[in-house]
């Protein structure tokens, strides 16, 4: 079915992807959210169901649920580097919902569950931006061409945001400057 012109055609297989790679994103950094707040389940309740619909199951309403749930968690943290954390198991949840508009703002369904892990990870480390780098270089690794396919059809990621939009324009970049994965058995000869 083809979609209107500001319309981005997305495969509920696609979704799965990016969401399982959000998930991936997210899982490094749930430890901070977690020392922060050790009684506190809503960020890996989010994790979990944005695992689960990853490997398969429904986008339903507890998904949409364990992220909300993990926003607000976010707000009862004693860090910031928690509440970031607190906030990439949302945006790993909220990834199922990326909405196939071509908007660049839609880029943070992609992208900002590796964005906030990458900021709590550096805050960690006393705001160390090498950190946050190092995080974004891992992501990238993370990604898969399908997650690499899917984010090229949205514009450039969007300027502000502050350090989060830095590293999500950072992840973005170098995403879309990735040289294609290679077909399995293929060898490049010199």
């Amino acid at each position: 079915m083809a979609g209107e012109a500001n319309e981005i055609v997305l495969s509920t297989q696609e979704l799965r992807e990016v969401t399982a790679f959000a998930v991936e994103c997210a899982e490094v950094v749930l430890e901070i959210f977690e020392a922060d707040q050790p009684h506190d389940s809503r960020p890996r309740d989010a994790i979990t169901a944005a695992w689960e619909f990853a490997r398969g199951a429904e986008r339903g309403k507890s998904l949409r649920d364990t992220a909300w749930a993990a926003l607000a968690a976010a707000k009862g943290t004693y860090t910031v580097a928690a509440r970031e954390a607190a906030w990439a198991a949302m945006s790993a949840a909220g990834a199922a919902y990326l909405h196939p508009l071509a908007k660049a703002t839609q880029v943070k369904h992609v992208l900002g569950a590796g964005a906030h892990a990458a900021r709590a990870a550096e805050l960690v480390a006393g705001d160390d931006r090498t950190v946050g780098a190092g995080h974004v270089v891992q992501a990238v690794l993370r990604a898969t061409p399908v997650v690499v396919d899917v984010l090229e059809r949205f514009p450039a990621a969007p300027g502000g945001g502050g350090r989060v939009g830095e590293l999500i324009r950072m992840l973005d970049t170098d995403l879309r400057r990735r040289p294609p994965a290679q077909p399995p058995g293929s060898a490049t000869s010199s």
